[in-house]
């Protein structure tokens, strides 16, 4: 009996092929490198605050700091890996990955930084491995793709069309009006943004580095129009994100904005993936509810990690302090602990007594 359930789990999981592996050790290798840098560059950002003009005060002193530019080229070669993973896996198996970086920031806080863990904040860590050990396990297959023409045809299919064209009109629709009213007042408005462009991005980021896998392989890709279409798009897309991404982190606390952009960015990612390389189409039902498991746990490891720093900073304790301003002494960035709507977040409680619907 036990042979033939072996061999049962041996037939319906057959492993991972040799690109997913490869899209795997370059996404580990794009969170460690990326997780490590932030620590990095706030030691760089001490040092240099301890000399010169701090940068949560207007001050450039870090540029002259040689640790600040070590943990910058740290996060330059954790994208670039991330990027070329891309090219290897598939979006459902690398953009989950992504969480591990908070894991790998957190744990070296912890021991370089002495910045507390709270126990909750290793049970968070905790969650965000097992969710991505399953996603791992799990993962469709690489497609194989042997031009960018190919990708091109993907994109270009009525059901991903239709999803691009929805996710424009929503852009446009959130930029020209909502953006302007409530950017200000409601961190939705600029995730959204975010989020939205950043699901095209990851697509244009594969399709370009498809392109250059197989141009380094022999077949050059250069010569035809898409691989440059893709790349403007790129190009458009991130510029784009990073421009709404910065708005909202100057707007509203940064432990507010990560967990819920890492939220909408993955799961609009892995929708764009499933339309455009239809990857639960190589997969049965078992391995789709598995990995979607996966990826709940390891939401809710990544939301448990972002409230466990704010208890063990200790802005959790009254909600006087959590109305107010408070700056960070060791690297001279000013927080907001801001909610979801932030206009709600600096009304006082009497104001509110007569009328609580307000």
């Amino acid at each position: 009996m036990a042979t033939e359930v072996s061999h049962s789990w041996r037939d319906s999981y057959k492993g991972m092929s040799s690109d997913n592996i490869k899209g795997l050790v370059l996404a580990l290798s794009s969170s460690f490198f990326i997780g490590a840098s932030f620590i990095v560059k706030k030691k760089g950002l001490k040092k240099a605050g301890a000399s010169g003009i701090r940068a949560g005060v207007g001050g450039y002193s870090y540029l002259y700091e040689p640790l600040w530019w070590v943990g910058m080229i740290t996060m330059i070669v954790g994208e670039i890996a991330n990027f070329a993973a891309y090219a290897f896996a598939p979006a459902i198996l690398v953009t989950p990955l992504g969480a591990l970086s908070i894991i790998i920031s957190a744990v070296l806080a912890h021991i370089i930084l002495k910045e507390k863990l709270h126990i909750f904040g290793i049970l968070g860590c905790a969650l965000c491995v097992v969710g991505s050990t399953m996603i791992v396990l799990h993962a469709p297959q690489e497609r194989e793709i042997e031009s960018v023409k190919e990708v091109w045809d993907l994109a270009t299919e009525p059901g991903f069309l239709f999803y691009a064209a929805l996710v424009l009109t929503a852009v446009f629709i959130l930029t020209l009006h909502y953006v302007p009213q409530y950017g200000q007042t409601h961190i939705m408005v600029y995730i959204g943004v975010c989020s939205l462009v950043g699901s095209l991005s990851v697509m244009s980021v594969k399709a370009l580095g498809i392109a250059l896998k197989l141009t380094l392989s022999g077949m050059n890709q250069l010569i035809y129009p898409q691989t440059w279409t893709f790349a403007v798009v790129v190009g458009t897309c991130v510029i784009t994100q990073m421009n709404y991404l910065n708005k909202a982190l100057d707007t509203f606390n940064t432990a507010v904005v990560s967990p819920i952009y890492y939220v909408m960015f993955t799961s609009l990612t892995i929708l764009a993936s499933v339309i455009m390389f239809k990857d639960w189409d190589r997969q049965n039902p078992t391995q789709i509810v598995t990995e979607m498991c996966g990826f709940v746990t390891i939401l809710s490891g990544t939301f448990l990690l972002h409230k466990t720093k704010d208890m063990a900073d200790g802005s959790c304790t009254s909600p006087s302090m959590r109305l107010s301003k408070h700056t960070d002494e060791e690297d001279g960035f000013v927080l907001e602990s801001i909610p979801l709507k932030r206009q709600d977040s600096l009304r006082l409680p009497l104001a509110n007594s007569s009328n609580p619907r307000d």
